[in-house]
């Protein structure tokens, strides 16, 4: 997969340099061309028929690379692995298509080569997205290992204003960009021609070519056992090495496997810095120009011999995939984020909105307030006059209620006085009567005497029993209108006490009190004329107890309930009979 998606950005800038007409098709006739040299070049065989059968329903040709992919995937990337072709070869011809129509070379200052060694490491380094563009950490990470190579310092201040730049723009570069601008010497002031073109073939060795390390060492023959120097060139598996720098004749290869061995050995033979790499087979011996290119060749080796038994790949590219992946994992989180500041934007957004909803509320509801306030002052206001003159209107009519109540106070003062006088009159009446009672029983002797006066002075009696009577429950009914008087005197206290508390009322229970007052005066009046007519039928009831008979001539006796019945001369004759009588009995 990894190897397709590499080749597949090749194609891709070939395919996009092809010509197109003014409806935006790319002809069948060039994309048989280019499917014949990928194939050529692929070492895969070529069925042009294929391609007709593919687009047999388009005469026209595909419109886009939509149409082309799938016959590239197809028909030939399926079948990459058959056989090795030369990967530059194939990334020579993918350029020769597409630089022809992309690079402006008038103005460039670095070689084709080397421009086509950029070119290279931008599809190493650019994202697996369409259209193909660098991300500013993979062209940090290139800038630097350039700057590296030459030698130079890296100005860090530099690269951030313009990845800035970028940002602000808000683009990333093509590989043209990227070529130009490293042409343009912005990150490479001080460097001449040479030392830049020497740092990108440096850079590009490493990270298309693979090669971890290279350089001059001494190598022992196996044959003829004589010590030569050769150009050592490390990669993840093998080491090659050539009859010189420009690689241009190679002398023999040294695999590597998770077998191999590289140690030390003693200077021996005049020679210093050796070192023994042990393989399946075969072992080589060589020799460093100095301890430290020893120690780096070995730790070098060594690398290699772990990447292969741990099965990595090679360290710029592991690299490169965690840089990937660590992209990945930011892209998730930033988007992630973007996703929640949008849900907190739109949150936020509709909390201002009900914030602004509720704000305006609280200004419409503070406004209604303001006005209930005004009007309930205002109100507040006219109720103060009105109950200011009610009050004044009550406090009249409570002081007249008062004259009126302490009026009546004193008519019912003097009707209690005329009742506690009607009450002692009862009372001198009872001992009146008490009084009769005893001078009846002394009489008793007396109406023995004389039957006919007993029968008159009995039915006498009975009429005066029943004028008794008729006083006792006159007496009984001014009792009860006493204690209905005084019950309608507390009712009277109380309701002038509820009037002064409840102002309000004041004038209905006033007519009510009025209303009382004149039935209890009209019930006094009556109980007054009754009292007059009691005494008159008293008075006219005195004297009824006497002798009916011819009048003595002489002086009559008079009693307390009038003329007596007898004589003062018949009186004693009475007494003396009676004194006899009594004195047997004693």
């Amino acid at each position: 997969m990894a190897l397709r998606a590499e080749l597949l950005k090749s194609i891709w800038h070939a395919f996009t340099a092809l010509d197109v007409d003014k409806s935006g098709k790319v002809s069948k006739s060039q994309l048989k061309v280019l499917s014949y040299n990928l194939c050529t070049l692929m070492k895969i065989p070529h069925d042009p028929v294929a391609l007709e059968e593919h687009f047999k329903d388009d005469d026209e040709g595909p419109v886009s690379n939509q149409g082309y992919m799938p016959y590239l995937n197809t028909f030939i990337l399926d079948k990459v692995g058959e056989e090795e072709f030369d990967r530059q070869d194939f990334d020579r011809m993918c350029w020769t298509l597409c630089a022809r129509k992309n690079l402006d070379r008038s103005n460039l200052l670095i070689s084709d080569d080397d421009a086509f060694k950029i070119w290279c490491i931008f599809n190493f380094l650019c994202e697996d997205r369409y259209p193909l563009s660098i991300v500013s950490e993979e062209m940090e990470y290139f800038l630097r290992k350039l700057t590296d190579s030459m030698g130079g310092s890296w100005v860090e201040e530099r690269f951030e204003d313009y990845k800035l730049e970028l940002q602000t723009q808000g683009r990333s570069l093509s590989a043209w960009e990227l070529i130009t601008l490293v042409a343009s010497g912005h990150f490479s002031k001080g460097m001449d021609r040479q030392t830049l073109s020497m740092g990108i073939n440096e850079v590009y060795h490493e990270l298309i070519l693979d090669v971890l390390k290279q350089g001059y060492i001494m190598k022992k023959g196996h044959k003829r056992k004589n010590w030569t120097e050769r150009w050592f060139v490390l990669k993840p598996t093998s080491i090659s090495y050539y009859m010189g720098e420009d690689m241009a004749e190679k002398k023999g290869d040294i695999q590597l496997d998770g077998n191999c061995c590289v140690e030390p050995l003693p200077d021996k033979e005049g020679k210093k810095c050796l070192l023994f790499i042990k393989c399946a087979g075969k072992s080589y011996e060589i020799s460093a120009s100095d301890k430290k290119r020893k120690q780096e060749w070995i730790q070098a080796i060594q690398t290699c011999v772990s990447l292969l038994r741990l099965g990595l790949p090679a360290p710029h590219r592991e690299a490169r995939l965690r840089r990937r992946e660590q992209r990945g994992r930011l892209q998730a989180e930033q988007e992630d984020l973007e996703a929640r500041m949008k849900e907190l934007t739109a949150a936020n957004d509709t909390k201002q909105q009900e914030l602004e909803a509720m704000r305006k509320a609280l200004e419409e509801a503070a406004a209604r307030a303001a006005e209930e306030e005004r009007r309930r002052l205002q109100t507040q206001t006219e109720l103060q006059d009105r109950y200011r003159t009610d009050l004044e209107r009550e406090k009249t009519v409570r002081q007249q209620m008062e004259e009126q109540v302490a009026l009546k106070s004193s008519e019912l003062e003097q009707y209690l006085q005329r009742v506690r006088e009607l009450e002692d009159m009862y009372h001198r009446l009872e001992d009146a009567l008490e009084e009769e009672r005893a001078a009846r029983q002394d009489e008793e002797t007396v109406r023995r005497l004389q039957a006919r006066l007993l029968e008159e002075e009995s039915t006498k009696r009975e009429e005066l029993e029943k004028i008794h009577l008729r006083q006792q429950r006159a007496i009984s009914e001014t009792e009860a209108e006493k204690k209905e008087l005084e019950k309608e005197r507390r009712a009277k206290d109380s309701a002038l006490q509820d009037a002064m508390q409840q102002l309000e009322h004041l004038e209905s229970e006033r007519q009510g009190a009025l209303e009382q007052y004149q039935a209890v005066t009209k019930k006094l009046e009556d109980a007054a004329n009754n009292t007059r007519t009691w005494k008159h039928k008293v008075a006219e009831h005195e004297g009824l107890v006497r002798l009916i008979q011819p009048g003595n001539k002489g002086p009559q006796r008079i009693t307390n309930w009038g003329p007596a019945a007898f004589s003062e001369v018949e009186l004693s004759v009475r007494e003396k009979e009676w004194q006899d009588r009594k004195r047997p009995a004693q």
